[in-house]
């Protein structure tokens, strides 16, 4: 069990038992990270920069860095691993989509264009053929992963686009804004599903459930909704406890607990079944910016989570649960 952080430039590996450092810190960004993902199989972590770097390490005796993936010319905001784990895809503040080469670090296509403003999250369908990008523009475009084509674009929202998803059969996408909105869309057609999901303040986080059948949604108004998309209802009472606004709330692989992260420094894991606050990770200095459940074949269960101190990225941590 590890723990992965960063502070400024560099990113640091601990023992999440003893607390103590594995190894000397991971060094190679010029500028604070900004996301950091692992590969499905947990053997890579790819980060990205406001420095426009993407960088990719290698866990063998250390981790270590293994690839400087250049091309972005401004932040990279987002990054993640195709679910084979052979991509990886990047969004920045330069208005592009980049699909990398996981093991070169080559660029496979030209750089993905057609968003007016910063790309501020990206996707991948499960089966690996598309790419899905939401942009501070309002916009949501869909990508053929492999051509790197577009093929189409989603418009519906009034504001930032802060969050999106792909559902796990890949035929609806979820989207959520800063105009206080969810959307779920069809994916072939491009429709809007019933009507949008409300909350009162704008929308910070969206993720699909395991059967693909419900979505959790964060805002900034401190609160956690789960809805079910057939009906456009929310299920239960809201979950309440953060004193800030959540950043991020995702389910966890079997469907039975959400985790989600606040502005308040503090990640919360809640038991579906009665919807009880089951565990409370509190202690961290600063923002907990995004916090999401992985699997890998050596354990369990884990969380990754990235937190800031103020105007400082402290980067991104894995806790493992075995």
């Amino acid at each position: 069990m590890k723990i992965v952080s960063s502070l400024d430039s560099s990113i640091q590996v601990w023992d999440a038992y003893t607390g103590q450092k594995l190894g000397q810190p991971l060094k190679g960004h010029q500028s604070l990270v900004n996301s950091v993902a692992l590969s499905p199989d947990g053997e890579k972590l790819v980060s990205g920069s406001y420095d426009g770097s993407v960088k990719v390490w290698v866990e063998s005796t250390g981790w270590n860095l293994k690839l400087s993936l250049e091309g972005h010319k401004e932040s990279v905001n987002s990054v993640i691993f195709s679910p084979d784990g052979t991509k990886i895809v990047s969004g920045s503040d330069d208005k592009t989509v980049r699909i990398w080469n996981a093991s070169t670090g080559q660029s496979l296509k030209q750089p993905l264009e057609g968003h007016q403003n910063s790309v501020e999250s990206v996707a991948f369908s499960n089966d690996g053929t598309k790419i899905v990008s939401g942009s501070s523009d309002g916009i949501v475009r869909v990508w053929d992963a492999f051509t790197g084509q577009s093929l189409g674009f989603l418009e519906g929202h009034q504001d930032f686009v802060s969050s999106i998803a792909i559902s796990p059969d890949g035929t609806k996408i979820a989207s959520g804004s800063h105009d206080k909105t969810v959307i779920i869309w069809d994916i072939s057609t491009g429709q809007g599903l019933g009507q949008p999901f409300h909350h009162q303040e704008g929308v910070t986080s969206v993720a699909f459930s395991p059967d693909g059948t419900k979505i959790v949604t964060g805002s900034f108004e401190g609160i956690v909704y789960i809805w079910k998309i057939s009906t456009g209802q929310s299920l239960g009472d809201p979950l309440e406890g953060h004193q800030g606004w959540v950043t991020s709330a995702v389910f966890s692989p079997d469907g039975t607990k959400i985790v989600s992260s606040s502005y308040d420094g503090t990640i919360r894991v809640w038991k579906l079944t009665g919807q009880n606050i089951e565990q409370s990770l509190e202690g961290h200095q600063g923002i907990v910016d995004s916090v999401t459940f992985l699997s890998c074949t050596r354990i369990n269960s884990n969380l990754i989570y990235k937190s800031t101190y103020h105007n400082l990225d402290m980067g991104c941590k894995v806790r493992m649960d075995s």
